[in-house]
Parts: structure tokens; C-alpha cells; sequence
């Protein structure tokens, strides 16, 4: 009995020491895993809480409250017009997510889609209240013109809004007689905010519009409004890195065929020298020679 007591005691002994064996290690893997963890936090970029959406939304939806959520964004990647927590420390362009539903503010409209947990822009949703009509587009002191298009005129239907493109005017000057039809640039990099009826960028579709309305300040409204009236608008697409300025450039027939205008060739005359010989009641008029 003695020697299988011993032989219990000695076993038990040993489990207990392997059990303590074991939970040192797991203490000491556990504890270098949480310094780990520490370093790793405290090298990692600051992060702030922004305003995210939940679920895809799609142009003209409604935005309400329950569509929103909180996500740890990193500081230092903040992109233009977002809605963040805390604005403390943060550049200009962080919104604080208190003025996204105003108190007493009606629900906003999405002028631009969203995916499921992108940051909520600005630039994408109306203001407070606001419907998500062409108004909401327009950049301040900004005006709204449409122009008429064809297949022709208007890129074969591959137009969006939110694309740039160069106006060109077709058109006869009386100035310019001689020179049959000008074609010039009139407007260079003008917005597009609606194509026909449809204001979503999103549309990846070509459409055959009819129309397509451009945002201009007073005075380019007026240029494009003499212009559509006395000649025809063609729209070329401007590239989406394209930052240069177009050249003013204007084409007449002459210059398409590369006719070159000569000078009108001027023919001396030769100068006469006359004088009048009255005889009588008669009047005659006789060649001299010229004397200067």
C-alpha cells in the first residue's frame, strides 16, 4: 500500500510540476504576444473615427441616419470633405460629423453612388434638405445651359456628367465674307453635369442625347447663347488627366484646303495729259504730252 501510495504521490507530483511548466510558457508566450501587439500599435499611423455608409447606395436615394456608421480611418489619409468625430488636429477639409443631420434638418439626397462602407463625402450628397436636382451640382456664382447635340456633335453618346469637353462653333461671319464657314474654339474645359435627363455619374451606358447641360459662369452663358443662335455647337471630350489649357484656334475653308490668299496684283495706268481748245462756240479736247 505504502509503494502505491508513493507511486500516486510521485505522479502527482509530476502532472502538477508539467502543469506549471506549461502555464509558464503559455504566461510568457502570451505576455511577449501582448508586447508585440503594444510595439506594433505604437508604430502604426494615428487613426479617427469617420463616417461611413452601409450599404451601396445609388444616385437620388435617400440618406438618412440609420444608413450610416462609425469606422477607424487612418489620420493621415483622410480624403477632401469627409465626416469625422473629432476635428481636433485635423486639416480644413474634415467636416465634424455633427452638421451631416443638422437638428431639425430634413434627410439628404445622394448626388453621387456609394459603395458599401465607403467614407461619406461631402461632394456626394445634397445639403440638408435639398433635393438632388442640377442645383446641387452648380459650383457658386455658377449657371446652368444647355446645349443641342447629335451623334455627330456629341462624342457618338459617350458623354457623362462630370466629364470636361471643349466647345467648338460652326458658323458664317459677314466680317469674314469670302472665307465660307469658321469653325473656332469659344469655350475650353467646360463641366458636365446633366447628359439629356440624367445627372448620375455613375452612368457607364453611351446615351444618344439630345441636349447636354454644361455649368458656366454669366458671362460664358452668354457667349454659348449668341453662339447656338447664330451657328452650331460640336463638343469634344477633354481626357480625364488632361490639365492643359487649349489653344484659341479657329479654321476657315481656306486654311482646311491650305489656299493660300495672293495679293491683288495692282496695274499702272498710263497717266493722259488733255487740254481744251475752244473754237468758236466749239469745244475741243486735245492730248498734250505730260509735263509732271
Amino acid at each position: 500500500m505504502r509503494l502505491v501510495f508513493a507511486l500516486v504521490l510521485m505522479a502527482g507530483i509530476g502532472l502538477a510540476g508539467f502543469a506549471v511548466y506549461m502555464a509558464q510558457n503559455y504566461m510568457s508566450d502570451m505576455s511577449a504576444e501582448r508586447d508585440k501587439l503594444l510595439a506594433a500599435q505604437a508604430a502604426s499611423p494615428p487613426m479617427v473615427d469617420v463616417v461611413v455608409v452601409k450599404t451601396d447606395k445609388e444616385y437620388g436615394q435617400v440618406l438618412k441616419k440609420e444608413d450610416v456608421k462609425w469606422m477607424r480611418w487612418q489620420k493621415d489619409s483622410l480624403p477632401k470633405g469627409v465626416f469625422v468625430r473629432e476635428t481636433d488636429g485635423l486639416p480644413d477639409f474634415a467636416l465634424d460629423s455633427t452638421t451631416l443631420f443638422p437638428e431639425g434638418k430634413r434627410e439628404r439626397f445622394v448626388i453621387t453612388s456609394m459603395q458599401k462602407f465607403e467614407p461619406l463625402l461631402a461632394h456626394k450628397v445634397t445639403n440638408p434638405g435639398e433635393d438632388a436636382g442640377l442645383t446641387s451640382r452648380l459650383g457658386k456664382g455658377m449657371r446652368a445651359f444647355a446645349i443641342r447635340v447629335d451623334v455627330s456633335s456629341g462624342v457618338s453618346g459617350f458623354l457623362r456628367p462630370g466629364d470636361r469637353v471643349d466647345v467648338y462653333w460652326t458658323g458664317s461671319a459677314a466680317e469674314l465674307e469670302g472665307t465660307g464657314e469658321v469653325t473656332k474654339l469659344i469655350e475650353s474645359s467646360v463641366k458636365l453635369i446633366a447628359v439629356d435627363q440624367i445627372a448620375d455619374t455613375a452612368r457607364t451606358t453611351p446615351v444618344i442625347a439630345r441636349t447636354v447641360t454644361v455649368e458656366a459662369s454669366p458671362q460664358e452663358v452668354a457667349q454659348l447663347t449668341q453662339a447656338q443662335s447664330t451657328g452650331k455647337l460640336s463638343l469634344s471630350l477633354v481626357g480625364a488627366e488632361d490639365d492643359t489649357i487649349a489653344e484659341v484656334s479657329q479654321v476657315d475653308q481656306r486654311t482646311l484646303l491650305g489656299i493660300i490668299e495672293k495679293a491683288p496684283v495692282v496695274v499702272e495706268q498710263e497717266r493722259v495729259c488733255t487740254t481744251k481748245i475752244r473754237r468758236g462756240s466749239e469745244v475741243i479736247v486735245q492730248e498734250i504730252p505730260c509735263t509732271n
